[in-house]
């Protein structure tokens, strides 16, 4: 954020913690920073994942360090932390892309599947942030980076809760920028649009409720589901992409809050800030349940459920 006084940006040999580096998008920045120079601990959620992540850095050439860190786990969080500090000396950077998804319309969601959604994406970035502030702002300088989402900036069908959770973390990223102004640590949003990673072709994360058929929502979302595949298949954005932004804004020096990533993303956050709010709902939101209606026709209204007008009374 512009005026944040002190500080300093990232350069080579800085130590960077990037949650979520098992596959997709995490593993990609943690490479792509160790190949810039810094000094890159990558966490995985499960100890198992640790060797493929070391072979991806073996095959693209650099080094770096491997812990383990769940978000759900304050006692995991603790020691990752530590043991970055007790290594380099010290945390610069921190690249909070640890998270899971949750696809599926709010009533097909369970309570247990958006608690963990919400653990995961809001607490536990949450927690991991407040281990590393004690060592930025003794060192008066460093950067925190949420990976959130252009679902952070406007929702789509069948992702309402995911993007709440990410809805959050804009909001979590925004206040960090200004109570950390003082210290000289900036807070930094970068916002993907959809990019095709193993997480989407693997691990969706969809309701199970969401799954099955004859369900009120069923229809439209596995319509809304087979658009979303056409979109991330077409999108040119790549997890290298995503990566060199989160270098950029490591290494800047007047890093800006946000940084979109993709045309698409740029496309539909310049729509929403220029068009009259009712002309983009009608176009964006509109457009959306236009084209859910010509894959599957119009809603059936289900009846009312009836109930009886006094409740039995029990004792």
């Amino acid at each position: 954020m512009r005026g944040v006084r002190g500080g300093r940006p990232g350069r080579p040999g800085d130590a960077v913690l990037v949650t979520g580096s098992s596959t997709g998008l995490g593993l990609e920045t943690a490479l792509y920073l160790a190949q810039r120079g810094f000094r890159v601990f990558a966490s995985v959620r499960d100890e198992a994942s640790g060797e493929a992540v070391q072979q991806a850095a073996l095959t693209r050439g650099v080094g770096l360090d491997v812990l383990r860190l769940d978000l759900t786990d304050g006692d995991s969080i603790a020691a990752a932390v530590a043991i970055v500090a007790e290594r380099a000396g010290g945390v610069f950077g921190l690249v909070n892309n640890g998270g899971i998804g949750l696809r599926g319309a709010v009533e097909d969601c369970t309570e247990d599947e958006i608690r963990r959604v919400f653990e995961t994406n809001v607490i536990g970035t949450i927690a991991v942030t407040k281990a590393v502030l004690p060592h930025m702002r003794a060192a008066r300088c460093g950067r925190i980076i949420t990976v959130s989402s252009i679902g952070g900036r406007v929702c789509g069908f069948g992702v309402a809760v995911y993007c709440a959770s990410k809805f959050a973390q804009e909001g979590l990223g925004e206040g960090l920028a200004l109570e950390l102004a003082e210290f000289g640590i900036q807070s930094v949003l970068v916002e993907p649009g959809m990019i095709r990673t193993s997480r989407w072709d693997e691990h969706r994360g969809t309701a199970a409720a969401a799954r099955e058929p004859g369900g009120p929502y069923h229809a439209r979302f596995t319509a809304s589901e087979a658009i979303a595949d056409r979109i991330v298949t077409r999108s040119p954005t790549r997890p290298a992409d995503v990566a060199a932004t989160i270098a950029e804004a490591l290494t800047a020096e007047q890093p800006r809050l946000r940084y979109l990533v993709g045309r698409g993303a740029r496309v539909v956050v310049l729509a929403r800030r220029l068009l009259p709010e009712r002309t983009f709902e009608r176009l964006y939101f509109g457009g959306q349940l236009r084209r859910l209606e010509r894959r599957t026709g119009p809603s059936a209204v289900a009846p009312p459920a009836t109930t009886d007008p006094e409740p039995e009374r029990v004792g």
